[in-house]
């Protein structure tokens, strides 16, 4: 089977670790994937490319000059045609919208996975509002939490379309890491707490912030790190200076070694305001990490209260406080749920069982065409069939 994953990407999070992640579970199955990447005029990050070339995967950069390219969507098209896709898998609005726009006219199946509507600015509330008009006409929406799957619903998706797959982590890649960003920043004897993710309202970190200076009243030493790059970064900066945060709060960017940041940390805190199954907080539990996370979207069944780490409300920054108070007092406690967690991920949440189930689901859906076909072909027969009938009636 020849698969295309499609991605517009705005650095490397959780949607593009897991085009990279599922990709590298379908060739273990026997698929061929190319990962089709935009590379936009305006916003050009190929950082999935980037990581998509260096683990050997085919990767196709799409060139888009603007928000309806159509140079684009023949681009897309070509893709098809040259690599003999069977299904195209869209992440995101602008690849749904691209994906839908190019494949209709070939027959292509669509299949979508749903990561999550930001709802952030006017511009992309009706990109969003467009993705899920188009979205009704595709084969299958994948979803990553029973939350997503209401959501989709209430936009008017059949039921029969949505299926839910959990997102799935390699573990390999979080055996025995180095701690290259505890050597980057000379952490020393300090106590490394962090937050991974995007710099939107979404993830939550002026929450972090907030518990943050709370949690320095009982460890003045404890040292805080933000991992990643986003819109808020300004914002947050001047949040951390009000806070008198200067010398306890590092921002520590764009970080390629994903796996050398978790080893660093001592505790990793998911402040989300929403989500849906966060890839960061899968790796923080593969890393053996201590984890807090909020309790949304599909989060409670990855982290189980006193068993895998903690869960606190989102928007609670003294609840958040009080967790960490909690972990930091207590190391063997972190290291316990660490070691749980690692076990419940394994077990839950490897990378081939997510992409087993999106084989079954591909399988199902390029059978349901060819049922389709076949019946189109019987009906076309009995239509000759009466056709011809009735033409030896009116000339014999």
């Amino acid at each position: 089977m020849n698969i295309l994953q499609l991605i517009s990407s705005g650095g490397y999070y959780g949607a593009e670790s897991v085009v990279i992640t599922l990709t590298h579970g379908l060739a273990e199955l026997g698929c061929r994937t190319v990962i089709g990447v935009f590379q936009n005029q305006h916003r050009p990050h190929t950082e999935v490319a980037e990581a998509g070339k260096q683990r050997g995967l085919v990767v196709e950069m799409i060139q888009c000059q603007g928000r309806l390219d159509w140079a684009t969507v023949r681009a897309i098209r070509n893709c098809i045609y040259r690599h003999h896709i069977d299904i195209v898998h869209t992440h995101g609005y602008k690849a749904d919208i691209y994906g839908y726009l190019a494949a209709r006219s070939l027959g292509t199946p669509l299949v979508a996975t749903s990561h999550f509507w930001t709802r952030g600015t006017v511009p992309l509330r009706l990109f969003e509002f467009l993705d899920r008009i188009i979205l009704k006409r595709f084969k299958m929406i994948v979803t990553v939490s029973d939350d997503g799957a209401r959501t989709l619903l209430r936009v008017g998706v059949p039921r029969e379309k949505i299926k839910t797959i959990d997102n799935g982590i390699d573990l390999s890649a979080f055996e025995d890491a180095s701690p290259t960003l505890a050597m980057e920043i000379g952490k020393g004897e300090r106590v490394l707490v962090g937050a991974v993710g995007r710099l939107v309202v979404q993830k939550g970190f002026e929450t972090f912030l907030t518990a943050a200076r709370k949690v320095l009243d009982d460890f003045p030493t404890t040292l805080f790190v933000i991992v990643g790059e986003g819109p808020e970064r300004s914002r947050l900066e001047t949040l951390a200076r009000d806070l008198e945060l200067d010398d306890n709060v590092i921002f520590a960017g764009r970080w390629e070694d994903m796996a050398g940041v978790y080893a660093s940390l001592d505790l990793f805190v998911l402040p989300s305001i929403g989500e849906g199954l966060p890839m960061a907080l899968l790796e923080a539990l593969a890393s053996r990490k201590a984890v807090i996370a909020t309790r949304v979207a599909a989060v409670p069944r990855v982290v189980i209260p006193g068993e895998t780490g903690c869960l606190v409300e989102p928007r609670d920054s003294e609840g958040l406080r009080s967790a960490m108070v909690q972990l930091l007092a207590a190391p063997e406690l972190r290291r316990r749920l660490g070691e749980n967690g690692h076990a419940w991920v394994k077990q839950h949440f490897a990378s081939g069982v997510m992409a087993r189930k999106y084989l079954d689901l591909y399988e199902s859906v390029l059978a349901e065409r060819d049922v389709k076909a076949a019946q189109r072909g019987k009906a076309c027969e009995l239509g000759n069939d009466n056709q011809q009938r009735a033409e030896r009636g009116v000339y014999s």
